[in-house]
């Protein structure tokens, strides 16, 4: 292998203990369920958004057993906000299946872990390194960075071919010795280095333990890396939100699809265009509606154009409830345990006194 040295493991570990992170709260600890959240919730999301969230699924499940008890929509709502809302679903399907067919203790091996709903190869890779030392590659979106930089891996990883063969790079160069040690720490150097070294502008280099057998430092090119040519293209949609309030302030909200936007959880009843959404209104012999302050969520790969419309509902059915459908009628005191969207929830919270009755 042309590139890095034998030594590339080696001046990562010595790094790391050095210059790293190492006062995170999921750090400095082999308890799997720990690791195991916390490698969920950094999927796709940064460090200082995550460490909020952290604290407070430990505080309400502090074990792998009290979070396989609790109800779905409690995990949604304390996961409101991360986004990526198909994480907190497999979380607690991951949960129950580790107290109900594991004892309540994580398997060891990357298989094992893999098997697991929710935990892909670079998250049970990681979660096998740090709690059990096992000689286990990472491949998360920084340590791509990183690695192809230093191998000078040019080829297009949107081919499996291709991302077969850097995983096969990436485990050659694990450390062979002290694992128990060794491990932990290389994984979480590759993660750091990533994360605040080798940025995707403007590394920084000179401060890279690494720049000496970097191929991409010494061609001048590490913008080139990682090669992949098919990319999603953003998209936008706009959705008209329909705000039903009956006379005790309560809003009409329907859990969404399995499958899609906001999968699983509790809206508004949701429309491509206000001339669908005049026509329930209609339905529901609603009256007094009022258009909101439109805004846009910002989602990974589209922007959603948010109409929301509150209407007084003139003639709702006392307790009407879809048993089917889980959709109801839900005063404000009930919207903190449900789980919501983020932006919905600040929609509903916008709402002040209208629905404080």
């Amino acid at each position: 292998m042309s590139g890095p040295s034998a030594e590339l493991a080696t001046q990562v570990v010595r790094w790391q203990a050095a210059h790293g992170r190492n006062h995170l709260p999921w750090q400095n600890t082999r308890d799997a369920y720990r690791v195991w959240l916390s490698e969920i919730m950094l999927q796709q999301t940064q460090v200082a958004t995550v460490l909020e969230y952290y604290a407070r699924f430990l505080a309400r499940f502090p074990d792998v057993r009290q979070l396989a008890a609790a109800a779905q929509d409690e995990v949604l709502a304390l996961w409101s906000g991360l986004g990526y809302y198909s994480r907190a679903r497999n979380l607690h399907r991951c949960a129950q299946i580790v107290v109900h067919q594991h004892g309540g203790e994580f398997p060891r091996t990357v298989d094992e872990l893999a098997a697991l709903p929710g935990i892909g190869r670079s998250t049970a890779g990681a979660i096998a390194a740090f709690c059990f030392g096992a000689r286990a590659p990472i491949l998360d979106a920084n340590v791509r960075r990183v690695l192809t930089r230093v191998l000078g891996f040019g080829a297009d990883l949107a081919e499996a071919k291709n991302e077969r063969a850097l995983w096969q790079q990436a485990e050659a160069l694990l450390p062979r010795q002290d694992l128990s040690h060794a491990m932990p720490r290389y994984t979480q150097g590759l993660m750091d280095l990533g994360a605040g070294i080798c940025l995707p502008r403007n590394p920084n280099c000179l401060l890279c333990p690494l720049q000496e057998a970097c191929v991409a430092r010494r061609d001048g090119n590490p913008q080139d890396y990682p090669v992949r040519t098919r990319k999603l293209k953003r998209s936008a949609q706009a959705w008209w939100l329909l705000l039903r309030q009956d006379g005790a302030g309560r809003l009409w909200l329907e859990r969404r699809p399995p499958t899609g936007i906001w999968a699983g959880l509790y809206c508004p009843p949701v429309y491509d265009s206000r001339a669908a959404l005049d026509e329930a209104l209609q339905l529901h012999a609603s009256c007094d509606a009022r258009d909101l302050p439109a805004f846009t969520h910002v989602l990974t790969h589209r922007d959603l154009h948010l109409h929301p419309v509150l209407a007084r509902d003139a003639t709702p059915r006392p307790d009407a409830h879809c048993a089917e459908q889980q959709s109801g009628w839900f005063a404000s005191a009930q919207w903190p345990a449900l789980g919501l969207p983020a932006p919905v929830r600040k929609l509903l919270a916008s709402l002040g006194d209208d629905c404080q009755k």
